[in-house]
């Protein structure tokens, strides 16, 4: 009995699923990080998190806004994706809590928008690179 292509996939058509994820995933956070970087500046940043109440502005502003610029050209190119992806998840987990949860649920100041991102960074986190990655072409020559 054999599966409608409906209701299944094959693991070819989860591999490129998981490489759409990935690449737009990797999109979303490296543009975030670029605007924290080059228009708000470290600065504007640190200013922000003391604001919002987020730990240690002066080590977290850098810290993030780097992560979610290089963690996101290597989520597009697919380098070192489990790993960038925890970072990722561990910084929108972050944004939940500090700063996105007590403003409910709806965007643009509730949680629904990192939510998403969090997930898509676990989700990536679980599932590795899938197609057409530096992972993969690192994998395949061992």
């Amino acid at each position: 009995m054999s599966s409608s292509p409906l209701f299944s996939s094959t693991p070819s058509q989860q591999r490129f699923g998981i490489t759409v994820l990935r690449v737009v995933t990797g999109i979303v956070f490296a543009a975030h990080g670029y605007q924290k970087l080059f228009s708000f500046g470290i600065s504007g940043i640190e200013g922000g998190f003391s604001k919002m109440g987020v730990p240690l502005p002066t080590v977290t502003a850098p810290l993030i806004s780097f992560l979610e610029s290089f963690g996101g050209l290597a989520l597009i190119v697919g380098l070192l994706t489990r790993l960038t992806a925890l970072g990722l998840a561990c910084d929108m987990l972050g944004a939940m809590l500090f700063v996105h949860m007590k403003n409910g649920f709806f965007a643009p100041e509730g949680v629904e928008f990192v939510l998403v991102l969090f997930t898509a960074s676990l989700a990536l986190m679980f599932a590795g690179p899938g197609r057409f990655s530096v992972d993969d072409i690192i994998a395949s020559r061992r």
